[in-house]
């Protein structure tokens, strides 16, 4: 910043213009399963876990019960449930993931298709 004296003794401060470049932004269409848009290993399986947490996540705050409540249902230590309501479930497997919808009373369906594409597909839906 510059400044200047006006005419009483008090300083007037300026400011400088920057120029700025714009930059174009660079935009790739996702394939749909963004772990596997970051190279991860196992995209697949990472996108059903996070999925899978999600679920678990709307049942908790719509009961509105406790993390220490919860860990009780579901047989983990408060941390382990904390670690889960902020979807870091690498820490647990599908199969546990799947253990804990079943511990907050849901039924789990899993349903085989034939598809037309190369590769079949994973999804979760909640009823």
């Amino acid at each position: 910043m510059l400044s200047a004296t006006t005419g009483k003794g008090r300083t007037r401060m300026k400011r400088k213009i920057r120029k700025t470049r714009r930059r174009a932004a660079r935009v790739t269409e996702s394939s749909g399963n963004v772990f596997a848009d970051l190279g991860l290993p196992n995209p697949e399986q990472e996108l059903l876990k996070a999925q899978l947490t999600l679920q678990i996540y709307s049942i908790l705050k719509d009961s509105g019960i406790t993390q220490v409540e919860t860990a009780k249902i579901l047989g983990v230590q408060q941390p382990q449930v904390s670690l889960l309501l902020r979807n870091r479930a690498s820490n647990f497997s599908v199969g546990r993931l799947l253990e804990f919808l079943t511990s907050l009373r849901r039924d789990i369906e899993i349903t085989g298709r034939p598809t037309r594409k190369e590769h079949g597909a994973l999804s979760v839906i909640s009823a």
